[in-house]
């Protein structure tokens, strides 16, 4: 099965095509707040380079949240309307996931991305992969209570984060990533939205007038 990965939650562009557990392209890039601009371009670039059709992707993975709020939306954005119009099924991931299955240590996995103000979007898996604290947006103070009763756990993140702990960068496995997800059940292209796992900012001021 030949699968398009997207994930546009954070600075960096991640994507690439993976035909048969096997990596045929990939691209890693931190753009920043430019990442709307090249995220398409370099997603078309990667299939001209490999002269892989687009109509010959049977299947679409994309990162839904939590993240930046915009970078979210592109890569959903460039997904919804890939599968759609050529009739792909897709499917989404957090992007908490993906950082747990791309870290190689055998710990508990506590990936985290800084959300400011003393919060974190994070999640807890254990050494099999288990989810011990679901996705959420949290406290640093609430998740390092929750982590007092677990021995060896590392975090993992790309971010300035005042947790206590081991921390160990985050580089997806794209390969790996694809190939963890690949009996995941496909859904709607219209049903496929956001889940930022928290109000945006305009949403919250909106409730505090």
């Amino acid at each position: 099965m030949k699968t398009l990965y997207i994930d546009t939650s954070s600075n960096y562009l991640y994507t690439a095509i993976v035909e048969d557990n096997n990596l045929i392209a990939e691209v890693k890039k931190e753009y920043g707040h430019e990442l709307s601009k090249y995220a398409l371009p370099d997603i078309v670039g990667m299939f001209e380079s490999t002269n892989t059709e687009p109509k010959s992707i049977e299947r679409i993975i994309v990162v839904n949240g939590p993240g930046s709020f915009t970078g979210i939306r592109i890569g959903i954005t460039i997904a919804k309307t890939y599968a759609w119009s050529l009739n792909i099924p897709i499917t989404t991931i957090t992007s908490l996931e993906a950082m747990m299955l791309s870290c190689k240590v055998n710990k508990y996995y506590v990936p985290a991305i800084d959300a400011r103000r003393g919060y974190v979007f994070s999640a807890i898996y254990s050494d099999k992969k288990e989810q011990i604290l679901a996705p959420c947006h949290i406290k640093i103070e609430d998740l390092e209570q929750k982590l007092k009763d677990i021995d060896d756990y590392i975090i993992v993140t790309n971010d300035e984060v005042e947790i206590t702990g081991e921390k160990t960068s985050y580089d997806p496995d794209i390969r790996l990533i694809v190939d963890y997800f690949k009996d995941k059940e496909n859904i709607n292209p219209h049903a496929v939205n956001p889940d930022y796992l928290k109000l945006t900012e305009a949403e919250e001021s909106k409730l505090n007038d």
